[in-house]
């Protein structure tokens, strides 16, 4: 199989692919200076309140997400060769059962893990995914990972992500549980409309001829925005 998707994808070398490249990665290290900020209204807002205040752990759960583009590149990734829908729903549900064990277990349990490192981690995953993609596990190595359990292993570290960013709320302890289980739902409506739009895009983008000479180009671009949000966390870290 994936012998055949590189067969496929090494026919790339047109200057609008390679120029596609080039504007993916700038925009990259543009926004993701901001993937996964936590807006200072939205932090003052949640520091000033006590209790359960569900709908508005819903929207900042939901926004989270939609903004967070280290979720979004990885989750672009995993469904790119995905074409079946159960496929892309298993793949999806593996991830969401990942990210909300580690966030909600490193909410209670106060994680005292750097976020910078944890998000660099987050960056490898998508460095990850986009090798996996192209078949270089599989070309370098001649093994190739399981991808049900690397999805799920990653699932972890994105929710442990999204745990450094929620305990930079400081949420008050009354009405924490509700809260999380907002925040947590919020986040998986996100990703579904993440999804949603992706999917819009992908299924377009697939009927054209342009999706196998241009696929090779998308990930590579991928790849190249994984080094830069790892290389900007690993920089936060060692700057913090």
């Amino acid at each position: 199989m994936y012998q055949n998707r590189l067969n496929g994808l090494s026919s790339m070398r047109s200057p609008a692919a390679l120029m596609w490249l080039v504007f993916a990665c700038l925009f990259l290290m543009a926004a993701g200076a901001h993937a996964h900020g936590v807006a200072e209204g939205d932090k003052g807002y949640i520091a000033e309140i006590t209790g359960v205040h569900f709908l508005s752990f819903i929207y900042l759960g939901a926004k989270h997400m939609i903004t967070g583009y280290d979720h979004i590149l990885f989750l672009f990734g995993v469904i790119f060769f995905l074409y079946k829908l159960k496929d892309i729903g298993l793949y999806v549900s593996l991830f969401a059962i990942g990210h909300s064990t580690t966030m909600l277990l490193g909410v209670y349990l106060g994680t005292t893990v750097s976020g910078y490192l944890i998000d660099a981690i987050i960056g490898l995953s998508v460095v990850y995914k986009a090798l996996d993609n192209v078949g270089a596990f599989q070309r370098w190595f001649g093994v190739q990972p399981n991808p049900k359990a690397a999805t799920l292993i990653f699932g972890f570290f994105h929710g442990f992500g999204l745990a450094t960013k929620v305990l930079e709320y400081e949420i008050s302890k009354d009405g924490l549980w509700p809260n999380l289980i907002a925040f947590n739902i919020g986040v998986e409506i996100g990703q579904l409309l993440a999804l949603f739009a992706i999917l819009i895009v992908m299924n377009y983008w697939r009927r054209s001829a342009s999706f196998l000479r241009h696929a090779y180009t998308a990930n590579i671009a991928m790849m190249c925005a994984g080094f830069i949000l790892i290389g900007m966390q690993l920089t936060g870290y060692f700057v913090a």
